[in-house]
C-alpha cells in the first residue's frame, strides 16, 4: 500500500513538473502591455496566441533574431484587443523593375 502511495505521489509530482515546464503564456490571457513587458524583460518570448498556434517574439531594437532575419511588426490578440510585436522573419526587398 505504501509503495502505490509513494509512485502515485512521484507520478503527480511529475506530471505537475513537466506541464508547468512546457506551458507557454497565452496573449489572449494578458493585456497588451503585459504582453510588451514579457517580451521587453525577457528579450524575446514564445508566447500562444490561439488555439493551436504560438511563435516566438522579440523586442523591436535588438540582435535577437538570428541572420538574417530581423524583427518585422505583427499584432496578436490581448484581452484589450489587438498589439503589436515584432517576431523575427526574412527582410523582403522591393526591387524596381
Amino acid at each position: 500500500m505504501r509503495f502505490h502511495r509513494l509512485a502515485w505521489i512521484v507520478g503527480t509530482a511529475l506530471v505537475a513538473v513537466t506541464t508547468t515546464a512546457y506551458a507557454r503564456p497565452d496573449t489572449r490571457r494578458m493585456t497588451c502591455e503585459e504582453t510588451q513587458r514579457l517580451i521587453q524583460s525577457h528579450r524575446s518570448a514564445v508566447l500562444t496566441t490561439g488555439r493551436n498556434t504560438y511563435d516566438r517574439y522579440v523586442r523591436q531594437f535588438g540582435n535577437d533574431c538570428d541572420w538574417p532575419d530581423v524583427p518585422v511588426a505583427d499584432t496578436v490578440p490581448t484581452r484589450d484587443g489587438q498589439c503589436r510585436v515584432y517576431w523575427c522573419r526574412e527582410p523582403v526587398f522591393d526591387l524596381p523593375n
